[in-house]
C-alpha cells in the first residue's frame, strides 16, 4: 500500500511534492520523465526513471523500458494495460506473465489490507450509521464490493439503502439489503463496476451519467469511498433533474462542468 507516502521532484524549476497514491504512471519522453497523476495533470522532471523507481517503491510495475505504472491504477491487463481512468498503455508482451503476477500480488495486498475497524457488523448498525439519509429526496446506498479469486471486482452487495433507492430500483428494501446486484438483476451491466471499484479501492470521487438497462432509466451517479472496500452512491433519475440558470456566471459554470466530464 502507498499510504500517505510523498516524493519531491523539480518541475519547471519549482519544487513539487506529490502523493504517491495520486500517481498513475511515469513515462520517459526524450531526456525527461513525465509523471501522470489523477486529474489529468502531468509534471515533467529531469529525474531519471531509475531514481523514480527507487523513490516510488514496489507498488509500481515497470511495464516496459520507459514506463512505470502504479499497480493501484491498473483496472486489468489485456492486450494493453487498462487504467482506472480509461487510459490504455502499451507493455512488453514477452513480460506479460511477469507483469500480471506483479499486478495480482499488489491487488491482493490492497484487498487483504481491508479490516473491519469501524465497519458496521449488522444491518441494524448500517441503518443507524446512515440514518440521516433515510428521508432524503435522492437515492443513496452504501455498497460492499465483491471480488473473485483473481481479486477482480465482479459484483457488489447493498449494505444500506433509503426509501428513495427502493423507488428508483423498483424493489423493496428488504429485497435489496444484504443481496448482490447481480443476484437481483440478471441483465447486470458491468460498466458500473469499474468506477465503483475505483471509488472503493483508490479513494476517488467519480460522477457517472449513463443508461441503466436494469431499471430502464438514465442515471446520474456520484460514488465516493466510505469504508474500506465500500463506496457510497448518490443516484438521480435524469428525467427528474431541472437545470436552473439564475446568473450570468451559470453558463460559464455549466461549460466548465461539461468540459470536465
Amino acid at each position: 500500500m502507498h499510504g500517505t507516502k510523498h516524493i519531491t521532484i523539480i518541475s519547471s524549476r519549482k519544487k513539487i511534492v506529490l502523493g504517491v497514491s495520486s500517481i498513475l504512471y511515469v513515462f520517459v519522453v526524450g531526456k525527461n520523465t513525465q509523471i501522470h497523476i489523477l486529474g489529468e495533470k502531468v509534471y515533467e522532471t529531469k529525474m531519471s526513471l531509475n531514481c523514480l523507481e527507487k523513490e516510488l517503491g514496489d507498488g509500481f510495475i515497470r511495464v516496459h523500458r520507459g514506463c512505470l505504472v502504479s499497480a493501484m491504477a491498473i483496472h486489468n491487463i489485456t492486450d494493453k494495460i487498462n487504467l482506472i481512468n480509461g487510459e490504455a498503455l502499451e507493455y512488453t508482451k514477452r513480460k506479460k506473465k511477469q507483469i500480471i503476477e506483479q499486478f495480482s500480488i499488489n491487488q491482493r495486498s490492497i484487498i487483504n489490507s481491508f479490516n473491519n475497524s469501524g465497519v458496521p457488523e449488522t444491518e441494524e448498525e448500517y441503518f443507524k450509521h446512515y440514518s440521516s439519509f433515510d428521508n432524503m429526496p435522492f437515492a443513496f446506498t452504501d455498497i460492499e464490493m465483491v471480488f473473485n479469486e483473481e481479486r477482480h471486482a465482479v459484483d457488489w452487495i447493498f449494505r444500506y439503502g433509503n426509501d428513495a433507492l427502493s423507488r428508483l430500483e423498483k424493489l423493496p428494501l428488504d429485497k435489496l439489503i444484504g443481496n448482490s446486484f447481480g443476484s437481483l438483476f440478471s441483465n447486470m451491466d458491468s460498466k458500473w463496476l469499474k468506477n465503483y471499484e475505483r471509488a472503493a479501492l483508490y479513494n476517488e470521487t467519480i460522477e457517472m451519467i449513463d443508461f441503466s438497462p436494469e431499471i430502464d432509466t438514465y442515471l446520474k451517479v456520484i460514488c465516493f469511498p466510505t469504508f474500506k472496500g465500500h463506496c457510497g452512491c448518490i443516484l438521480f433519475n435524469i428525467d427528474e433533474i431541472e437545470f436552473s440558470q439564475n446568473s450570468s456566471e451559470a453558463q460559464q459554470a455549466l461549460g466548465l462542468y461539461l468540459k470536465n466530464i
